[in-house]
């Protein structure tokens, strides 16, 4: 469709009611400078409630293209957070030509300090729009003042009560507020146990806080508990699923592009981001040959041994993927504590072993009926119960040690997981077979 088309179609709806990112896909079918033009053509707020639906990185790629006007006229559409992660997206010299735009504003937006937070912090999520009400006014005024300043905030759900000094000592929601007698005092009916987030925390943690609470919205506070700003659960659904997102290439050996889908990147982003971790696992390749040439003399004497490598391999590399998978979500969802890493270890050991047990039992009675040979099924039935098990440590061990040393544990559960175990599970059945040989002739 022309751009002309889809600016009558998106006008069209958004004056009918629908919702912005329903029409979203629209948007998406044009070029970039379709985008731009696209953005200059639609009213000012049909524009920015479009603009609010896109990708952070999308957004920095037309706002370099936008006049200045209307660059003006979004930012001023977005909330503080949202505004700020625009900027935060944009090379430092734009970012302080964009800052320089906003300032020749009368009322320049006020980006707190939002931008001196890590992107991926709670001071770096959160929004500075937010209601707080001093502890000593009654309900009746505390209502007033929220139908006054609802308009400019992010949610209204919640109402934080903070001392003279800014501090935050007490929340109450909105069904509570409404709920109390006239003439109450917000101290009387506040919650003085406030849950609350540093603003230097990282985004997963104040996740998992979320989630942990159901709430709503979180509040950010800094050292001294002065409140800086709220964090909503819209935030939060994006954070779990960049942070899931992230997480899922990691573990299938891939890494994310900064500042773009991965879907949508370029062939050669995507072969750059990817060629390391194939040439790792290609070198775990190349391992496993050596393995397998090292006991060359053991394979030519029986060569029924070389049927049963796949069923070995396949068996612990499922092994290996599950249990890294497992722990690797565990500690991203808060499931498994630092403190309980080792004991979990120790567990996932002893499953390992019951697993390894019974595929051995039944790869032994397998490979005794097919060949009739019970040495041969002893052999593979051992290898099976021990590749299972060191399968199950490897998967759990390596992530858990780079976990230890800062490293984030996702990227080794695919790649490097998988060529430990590899070769490992070889070296156990050629050396069981090894023990074994005299009798498998």
């Amino acid at each position: 469709m022309s751009v002309e088309h889809i600016y009558l179609l998106i006008s069209r709806e958004l004056k009918a009611g629908a919702h912005p990112g329903d029409l979203l896909d629209l948007f998406e079918e044009l070029q970039i400078e379709e985008k731009v033009e696209l953005m200059e053509k639609l009213s000012a707020e049909d524009a920015a409630s479009i603009f609010e639906e896109m990708e952070d990185f999308e957004q920095a790629e037309i706002f370099r293209l936008l006049n200045p006007e209307r660059v003006k006229v979004i930012l001023k559409s977005l909330a503080s957070d949202d505004a700020a992660d625009l900027i935060g997206e944009l090379s430092p010299e734009e970012a302080q030509e964009m800052i320089d735009l906003i300032s020749e504003e009368e009322e320049p937006l006020d980006f707190g300090d939002l931008l001196k937070y890590p992107e991926e912090s709670a001071g770096g999520i959160m929004t500075t729009e937010f209601i707080s009400l001093p502890a000593d006014i009654p309900v009746e005024d505390a209502i007033a003042r929220l139908r006054e300043l609802a308009p400019e905030a992010e949610t209204i759900y919640y109402v934080y009560v903070v001392d003279e000094e800014g501090h935050l000592i007490g929340v109450l929601s909105l069904r509570d507020l409404i709920a109390s007698s006239d003439g109450t005092l917000l101290k009387s009916v506040m919650r003085s146990n406030v849950i609350s987030v540093q603003a230097e925390l990282d985004q997963e943690e104040v996740a998992r806080i979320v989630s942990k609470y159901d709430l709503l919205a979180v509040p950010v506070v800094d050292a001294q508990e002065r409140l800086l700003g709220i964090i909503t659960v819209d935030d939060i659904i994006d954070v779990l699923e960049q942070e899931a997102t992230e997480d899922i290439y990691r573990l299938a050996g891939a890494s994310e592009v900064e500042g773009m889908e991965l879907t949508k990147a370029s062939v050669s982003k995507v072969v750059r981001l990817r060629m390391p971790w194939l040439f790792i696992s290609m070198a775990g390749g190349i391992l496993s040959g050596s393995v397998i040439g090292v006991f060359e003399s053991t394979l030519e004497a029986i060569v029924m041994l070389a049927v049963f490598i796949p069923v070995i391999m396949d068996m612990g590399g499922n092994v290996g993927t599950q249990s890294s998978t497992i722990f690797v979500r565990g500690l991203a969802t808060g499931e498994i504590e630092s403190s309980e890493v080792w004991p979990y270890l120790f567990r996932e050991i002893r499953i390992g072993l019951v697993m390894g047990f019974l595929c051995g039992v039944l790869i032994s009675i397998t490979a005794y009926f097919w060949q009739g040979n019970p040495y041969l099924g002893l052999v593979v039935g051992i290898s099976m119960l021990v590749t299972i098990s060191v399968a199950a440590l490897i998967g759990t061990l390596v992530p858990m040690l780079c976990n230890m040393v800062n490293i984030d544990p996702a990227i080794t559960a695919g790649p490097f997981v998988t060529t430990i175990k590899d070769v490992t599970g070889l070296l156990i059945y050629f050396v069981v077979a090894s023990t074994f040989l005299e009798y498998l002739r």
